[in-house]
């Protein structure tokens, strides 16, 4: 039995997407950023970070992040970050065919990619909201909020033209990079960004849109 930890509108929905496409047992939790309950002790003791997702696992397959962790939610490990949940729900349900399992360059490009996700592409989307992570002065994140729509719009351009397969990320086979790209393409509206101005994500982000796991992780 799987719990994941999600709050409606985070990168969360990337491990929503994956699960819906497996044939896991699963339950999804919300977690409501609106009552702060990221910040509550209750949910601290899960995931110390105080973000989503995490990803309860009950079948002994990781371990725990600390002894509370496992004595206070009675599980064998709990697992945070989203590449790291993607790839263990790619690996662990390969019949779902979400990763290049069988092929340790597609495998290592696939990792690659999400990696950008994680560590660039979110992070600027998050300098329009979460400023306070890297600076003090109020006038410092209004010219982060400023910045966001041009370094979004450049990171997509990258995407657009030299990352992105057809029809999805890596080329013929769908993947968790999918689930990935789309959460974070959802943003883009809010960022300021048209995704009209890039074809072949928009068409991707359509694709994806059609795909009744994408449908029902959007419902949770």
């Amino acid at each position: 039995m799987l719990t994941l930890f999600h709050a409606p509108g985070a990168c969360s929905l990337a491990s929503c997407i994956a699960l819906e496409e497996t044939d896991a047992e699963f339950e999804i939790k919300t977690v409501s950023f609106a009552d702060g309950e990221q910040h509550k002790a209750d949910y601290l003791r899960l995931n110390p970070k105080g973000r989503v997702p995490a990803l309860v696992v009950n079948d002994g397959t990781v371990a725990a992040h600390s002894k509370d962790a496992t004595s206070s939610q009675g599980t064998k490990g709990v697992l945070t970050e989203t590449p790291a949940i993607l790839f263990y729900l790619a690996q662990q349900f390969p019949q779902a065919n979400l990763a290049p399992l069988g092929d340790n360059f597609a495998l290592a490009q696939m990792q690659s990619f999400n990696s950008f996700l994680c560590s660039t592409v979110h992070v600027a989307h998050a300098h329009k909201l979460r400023g306070a992570r890297w600076a003090n002065k109020e006038s410092s994140y209004e010219d982060m909020r400023a910045k966001v729509p041009e370094n979004m719009s450049t990171l997509f351009t990258m995407i657009e033209e030299t990352y992105l397969g057809q029809p999805w990320v890596l080329g013929e086979q769908y993947s968790i990079c999918d689930a990935y790209l789309y959460t974070i393409a959802r943003w883009l509206e809010g960022d300021g960004v048209d995704i009209t101005a890039f074809p072949r994500v928009n068409a991707h982000f359509k694709r994806m849109e059609d795909r009744p796991a994408v449908q029902r992780a959007l419902r949770h």
